[in-house]
């Protein structure tokens, strides 16, 4: 990964944490300081937003130090799949906080409920991204066990050498 990519991934992962954490303490402000107004439940809708959130900033601070792993050259390491893990759990969060959402949002469709089942379905499209993470964790296992039997083997050659 070119020094140039990984400034840019690492400039935009830095402008989404910091924005993402804006919107918390500002709907942190907001659950403090206003009444609930309107018909649709404010406080669950800003405590799930806060939620989902949370559950990006994890994929984020994984994503920065994945990178970080793959510019020294260690991603294809047994520490690699801490991180994985944790963006594959954050997917999961945010899709559970997505269905969440959507539950607090069904009373309010009831002349179309076709909006709820969008949105059920727009969750199992998240839950379907968490898969494909999931996928190229079993890459990267697959690749860390070659790794391990090139370097055993490489050190096998050495002594017959």
């Amino acid at each position: 990964m070119g020094k140039l990519t990984v400034r840019a991934l690492r400039v935009v992962l830095a402008v989404v944490l910091a924005g993402t954490v804006g919107v918390q303490v500002l709907m942190v402000w907001a659950l403090a300081t206003d009444p609930e107004d309107g018909s649709l439940p404010l406080t669950p809708l800003r405590v799930v937003t806060m939620l989902g959130m949370g559950a990006a900033q994890v994929a984020l601070v994984c994503v920065w130090r994945l990178v970080t792993m793959v510019r020294r050259g260690t991603v294809f390491s047994h520490a690699a799949f801490r991180y994985v893990d944790g963006v594959i759990g954050s997917i999961v969060a945010a899709a559970l906080v997505w269905f969440a959402v959507t539950a607090i949002n069904a009373p309010g469709q009831r002349e179309d409920p076709g909006v709820t089942v969008i949105m059920a379905g727009v969750g199992l499209a998240i839950l379907g991204v968490a898969l494909i993470v999931l996928v190229l964790r079993m890459l990267l296992v697959q690749a860390v066990a070659r790794d391990v039997e090139a370097s055993r083997m490489r050190a096998e050659l050495d002594e017959v050498i």
